[in-house]
């Protein structure tokens, strides 16, 4: 998989990429991450990208013209899957989301910042803008290092243990099950015997259980959901 980065401010992006899972994806030639400077398309001596709203509203918008040379210039290279802008209107994102976006082969994620883009950006280019939740950031460069770390994990290769995603909240609509590990009693608490059981059958269906009991008490959305 390919994910170019449109972003003002790259060096957000140095420590995120440069430690443990995405990392060694990028190692292992799984995954090519290529972060572009926004201010590096502007003909603007001074690299300026945005201007103020022609409502006459406080705060300034981004421009289309740097935004729209830096796509064209990429998207000239090479066909993408996605043009996605991170953005506080778009869809929430979610596990099924990321599902669908591991097998993509290119995306290119849009990061926004100040009071936004200009809208042609959106009507010209993007094809899905996605949302990490119902708030605010200064920019979408957070947004988009959430994405990355969600959809990259589950590419196959990635995980040393390719089963490990397929446990995790939300892949099948519920929360995870408890986990344990040694030692087996901690000052009295001791980890469930079924779970020592080696009856894989049994402990699969207490998984399950604890899931969705789980998810019952603490994400009654998502119950009503898995069980209507």
């Amino acid at each position: 998989m390919r994910i170019d980065i449109l972003t003002l401010f790259p060096e957000i992006f140095d420590s995120i990429f440069g430690v443990s899972i995405l990392r060694r994806a990028q190692e292992k030639k799984i995954v090519n991450i290529h972060i572009h400077n926004i201010r590096d398309y502007s003909t603007d001596k001074h690299r300026r990208v945005d201007d103020y709203p022609f409502s006459g509203e406080s705060g300034m918008v981004m421009k289309i013209e740097p935004i729209a040379a830096c796509i064209e210039s990429l998207t000239k290279e090479r066909p993408y899957d996605e043009i996605i802008f991170l953005s506080p209107d778009g869809q929430t994102f979610d596990q099924s989301t990321a599902n669908q976006l591991s097998m993509k082969q290119s995306i290119i994620l849009l990061c926004g910042h100040y009071k936004g883009i200009d809208e042609r950006v959106r009507e010209l280019f993007i094809t899905q803008e996605i949302s990490i939740g119902d708030y605010v950031l200064s920019g979408g460069e957070l947004p988009a290092a959430v994405l990355c770390d969600s959809i990259i994990r589950l590419i196959p290769g990635v995980l040393n243990d390719e089963t490990s995603a397929l446990s995790d909240s939300f892949q099948y609509g519920l929360l995870s099950p408890p986990v344990y590990t040694r030692p087996y009693d901690y000052k009295g608490h001791c980890v469930p015997d079924i779970l020592l059981s080696g009856n894989e059958k049994l402990i699969n269906e207490w998984k399950l259980q604890k899931a969705v009991e789980r998810t019952k008490e603490r994400r009654p959305d998502l119950y009503k959901k898995y069980n209507p």
